[in-house]
This record gives structure tokens, sequence and C-alpha cells, in this order.
């Protein structure tokens, strides 16, 4: 299982810190802040699908998957064909206007290599985005769950009734 980030769209609160530090680390942002007025925000970029449409279409072999599987994309391979954006089921691939090529996320490359998180993770003031495997951040979420369960005991406060 590859890792990808995750949004808890909870904890979002629109202040687009994420498109900011996006477009800081790669001149234009590679997420979006989709808002609904009265009803809520939601931070949305390339999914890192494991079955990627866009890839499988690529003709070039412009876009790959790197060694933590994310989708990548080397701009040199690409012909601006806009196969990986008609392919996408969610629309993230764009045409860069000025080069004619497309662009894309890839979970901040350069800053995963320094052992980094992606700029849109780390610039998140609410701890919406998380970056990992699904299975350590559901069992983090699990851990978190249960210490507070615990504390809550240890201070004598009665269980509270949680729906799952």
């Amino acid at each position: 299982m590859s890792k990808k980030i995750f949004i808890d769209f909870k904890r979002c609160i629109g202040c687009r810190a994420c498109e900011v530090a996006c477009e800081m680390e790669h001149g234009e942002a590679r997420i979006r802040v989709f808002e609904f007025p009265d009803l809520t925000t939601i931070p949305f970029n390339c999914r890192h699908c494991e079955k990627a449409p866009c890839l499988e279409v690529c003709p070039t072999g412009a876009l790959y998957r790197d060694q933590d599987g994310a989708v990548a994309f080397d701009p040199l391979k690409c012909i601006g064909c806009l196969m990986c954006a008609v392919a996408c089921p969610f629309g993230v691939p764009k045409i860069d206007e000025v080069n004619k090529i497309m662009d894309k996320c890839d979970l901040c490359s350069e800053r995963r290599a320094e052992g980094k998180l992606p700029a849109c993770v780390s610039s998140c003031p609410t701890e919406a985005l998380k970056f990992g495997e699904i299975n350590e951040l559901l069992w983090d979420r699990e851990g978190s769950f249960v210490s507070r369960l615990k504390e809550a005991r240890e201070r004598g406060e009665k269980e509270p009734i949680y729906l799952l």
C-alpha cells in the first residue's frame, strides 16, 4: 500500500494554507479547496489511485509510479495530448498553458526525497491533511480514540457513548 494524502473534512477550516504552500513549492497550486457556502470546504488533490487511469492512458510514459507509489510526472516526456485529463475520474491533471504540457500533484517528490512531508500537509494548521499509508493513519486514529477513553476513565468520567 502506497502513501497518500488523506483529508479529514471535519478538520478543514478552508484557510487555503495548503493551496498557498503548494503554489510556493511548485509555482501553481496542485491542490484546490472547494467551498460549499454554509456547508463545508473540501481540499482536493490527485488521489494517486492504485489503478490510475491517467497512468494507463499516457502514450509517452510521462506519468509513472515512483518508488513510494505516487503517480509522478516527467514533463520532458509529456506531449500535452490531454489523455490523462480525460481519463482521470476526478479531473485532476491540468494543462500548463505556458508550456502546453500537463501538470499534476506528485506528492512533493523533492520534499519527500529530503524526508519532508508534502508542502500542503506541512502547512495545514488543523492537521486536516495527513500523509501516510491508510492502515498507519487508521491505527493512529484508533490509538488516539482509545487514549482519550482511558484518560476519561482515569479522571473518573463516565464513558461517553459513541455512534460508529
